[in-house]
């Protein structure tokens, strides 16, 4: 499975795309930094940045999009630019019929590190290790996202085992009302008779 992980942002945007093999081996394929300038307008921000999204995901042809989700921020105008800026990435995935996925900060480096509360160098540290790389990849936007791509890697077969557990339990539950309220009929039928 070819991941294309993403840390949005404005500013600075990154891309990542890894490979996923057997088990948990992963491969990098890609990683860069998109960035915007901060005095241009905010709709040709966005341009820009969908024209990256759609160029890498032109050359790279992934199978899904990992995207972080804006989790909580203090600056709401980061927040907000962040969203947008995830929002053109899932946009764009959608267009092409792929599936999108938002994993969390703690989520992100809990599958990478070990630990949800993990700071920025323990990622870019252990993304290096995971990824064989010679050098840490610059700026943290691009090791986040690489990061993104391992944790969806990692994380897409529990959730679908787990999101199939949910579909049964709901159609197991489903049958037992039906046969409950059947049940209930036929009681209730019997003793007007």
């Amino acid at each position: 499975m070819r991941v294309f992980g993403v840390d949005p942002g404005l500013t600075r945007c990154g891309f990542g795309v890894v490979d996923g093999g057997p088990g948990r081996t992963v491969r990098p394929v890609a990683v860069d930094v998109v960035r915007t300038p901060v005095d241009a307008d905010l709709a040709i921000r966005l341009l820009e940045l969908s024209d990256s999204v759609e160029r890498w995901l032109d050359r790279y042809e992934p199978d899904v999009v990992a995207v972080e989700r804006v989790f909580s921020q203090y600056n709401v105008r980061t927040a907000m630019g962040t969203a947008q800026a995830g929002g053109v990435v899932a946009l764009a995935a959608a267009r092409r019929n792929l599936p999108v996925t938002f994993h969390t900060p703690s989520e992100v480096k809990a599958a990478v590190t070990g630990s949800g509360r993990a700071d920025k160098k323990q990622v870019t540290a252990m993304v290096t290790k995971l990824l064989g790389l010679k050098t840490a990849p610059k700026p943290a936007d691009a090791a986040d996202a690489l990061a993104l791509a391992i944790c969806h890697l990692w994380r897409a077969p529990m959730r679908s085992r787990l999101e199939e557990a949910q579909a049964r339990a709901a159609e197991l539950a489903r049958t037992h009302r039906a046969r409950l309220a059947q049940a209930a009929a036929r009681t209730t039928g019997g003793k007007t008779q």
